[in-house]
């Protein structure tokens, strides 16, 4: 970051000592230019005062010759003025460029910091866990009952381990080669399967899923929507303040479905709420973080809903936490 910054500093002054040294060259050549047509004008005037055809200066500034002098000098003037608010403009607009481009790697520098803190403390800790688990194994002699309990604990880390890989293996495919595996679904049996998943692994949530209809037949990744779903809904468990209290929503509107998940959390400040799909960000300061993560979960999301012609948008719950909000067609390239 220090780097950058010395960058930063170093182009503006670049930036500016050229404008000021412009600026300084336009004074001088405007002076220059003015000397110049006043000593023409004196020189014209004894040359008609020589050839007496000077008879006053009124007459002398009418004249052809006068005239056109006249007009060459405006010309030249204008020509100047031109010339430096076009350099002018140029120099602004490369500062706001540099401006951008040094915010652009402030900001992948920053992402990138705090993917590798998060990436980092994502795989040691089920790695510890699990090597923990198989060293209280060997070392212990343990009864039936604590052997299962360690085991089920291993079986948790190296599941969450599994699906930090298959995140990012998804991640990195889904900017290149992934393809979607579109079938006909039936949208409320895959909703409610995802809800009652989520719901089974995190007794401590009350989920909810409403909708008036009983079958809804669309045409979609059905993998790849429980993928997007089941982030949503961890999400929200994970970022809950206290109980988490979650509601799923479907409703048909003509041809689009309108997927609704609402929480309880703290809420998404609005600066932050279309940084969020963003690859590797996360809020707050990655060094102070409680919750899991790597910022992968919300681009993923993304990614998926705008490979089925959706859209994703989240907004402030009534009264405390947040909606997240799909729009995604029922038919896409198949009837």
């Amino acid at each position: 970051m220090k780097r950058l910054d010395k960058i930063k500093i170093f182009s503006y002054g670049v930036i500016g000592y050229m404008l000021l040294a412009f600026l300084w060259w336009s004074v001088l050549l405007h002076n220059k230019n003015q000397d110049a047509f006043k000593a023409k004008t004196e020189l014209l005037r004894l040359g008609m005062a020589a050839e007496r055809l000077y008879i006053s200066e009124s007459h002398f500034q009418s004249s052809p010759a006068y005239a056109a002098l006249s007009k060459s000098y405006k010309r030249q003037q204008t020509m100047i003025i031109g010339e430096t608010l076009v350099f002018a403009i140029i120099m602004i607009i490369g500062i706001i460029l540099i401006n951008r481009g040094y915010n652009k790697e402030v900001k992948a520098a920053k992402q990138q910091q705090n993917f590798l803190l998060s990436i980092t403390h994502e795989l040691k800790s089920p790695l510890a866990s699990i090597k923990l688990v198989l060293q209280t194994l060997l070392k212990r002699k343990l009864n039936e009952e604590q052997i299962e309990m360690l085991a089920n604990r291993a079986v948790k880390e190296s599941d969450r381990l599994n699906q930090l890989v298959n995140d990012l293996l998804l991640a990195a495919r889904l900017e290149s080669s992934y393809v979607l595996q579109k079938a006909s679904v039936d949208w409320v049996e895959l909703i409610r399967y995802c809800v009652n998943s989520v719901s089974e692994n995190n007794e401590s949530a009350s989920l909810r899923f409403e909708c008036s209809l009983d079958y809804l037949e669309g045409y979609a990744d059905e993998n790849a929507i429980e993928i997007a779903l089941v982030n949503l809904l961890e999400n929200a468990i994970k970022y809950a303040d206290g109980h988490p209290e979650i509601t799923v929503r479907l409703q048909k509107i003509n041809s689009t479905i309108k997927i609704e998940i609402l929480d309880n959390g703290p809420g998404i400040p609005s600066k932050e709420k279309e940084l969020i799909f963003q690859k590797f960000y996360r809020i707050g300061n990655e060094d102070v973080r409680k919750t899991k993560g790597t910022g992968l979960g919300l681009y993923i999301v993304k990614s998926i809903v705008e490979g089925h012609q959706g859209q994703i948008k989240v907004s402030d719950n009534l009264g405390k936490g947040s909606v997240f909000t799909m729009e995604l067609p029922l038919k896409t390239t198949q009837s």
